[in-house]
């Protein structure tokens, strides 16, 4: 397939799915009342919807990462040519922010902006550590045919269940920078949560290989 074609639907998959937590989080905050939990559970189910859509409609252009970390571990393993790897990520971290954009656009927001919602702390790195950790865990542990559905299911469970409500992706992080609004990240956190996610992300690859030689060697 010409590379050119993956890029793009590399950027516009990132675009739409940041678009979707973005806008999503702030019609969430702006009919919740206040309540926090509330405008959270709307942004979780919005998100979750369009991460099973895109992976299913774009997964078989690109692969459907829309994460540098994902387009990290498998040009590691060989699973997505090498050359290819610095394209995805300038896509992802464009789509990204064009997401973010189009989302205040359609809120009647200023387009351009920055974050000042603080993210930071060994609590939320650790969060962030772990949430990537599943995340390449699920992506290369589900079944053929079956990594939409496990993926968005495990996203919208890691809203929950981590401190930092699961970025779980530098090009979210780099997305949100540029949103001072219910999903945003203070640019100065931004760094230690990519350093955080990017070893989460070869820690699910760990995790993965070890399970997988446990079971080679089992047969």
């Amino acid at each position: 397939m010409i590379s050119w074609k993956r890029y793009f639907a590399e950027l516009v998959g990132t675009a739409a799915l940041f678009c979707t937590v973005i806008g999503s989080g702030i019609m969430a905050e702006q009919l919740a009342g206040g309540n926090t939990a509330i405008a959270l559970l709307a942004n979780t189910l919005a998100t979750v919807f369009a991460l099973y859509v895109l992976i299913e409609t774009i997964g078989p252009i690109s692969g459907a990462h829309f994460n540098p970390v994902v387009s990290m571990v498998m040009a590691f393993r060989k699973d997505l040519a090498r050359h290819h790897l610095i394209g995805y990520v300038i896509a992802q971290l464009t789509g990204a922010a064009l997401g973010a954009w189009a989302a205040h656009a359609m809120f009647e927001l200023e387009i351009l902006q920055w974050s000042t919602k603080v993210r930071t702390g060994p609590a939320q790195w650790f969060a962030e550590a772990v949430a990537t950790c599943g995340l390449l865990f699920v992506i290369l542990r589900s079944p053929e045919g079956k990594a939409s559905s496990i993926v968005a299911c495990y996203i919208g469970a890691a809203y929950w269940f981590t401190a930092s409500t699961s970025f779980a992706n530098p090009a979210a992080a780099f997305g949100r920078m540029f949103s001072n609004t219910f999903a945003g990240i203070s640019p100065a956190d931004v760094p230690a949560f990519v350093v955080a996610q990017i070893v989460g992300g070869f820690l699910g690859l760990f995790l993965h290989s070890l399970l997988k030689s446990g079971h080679q060697q089992s047969h």
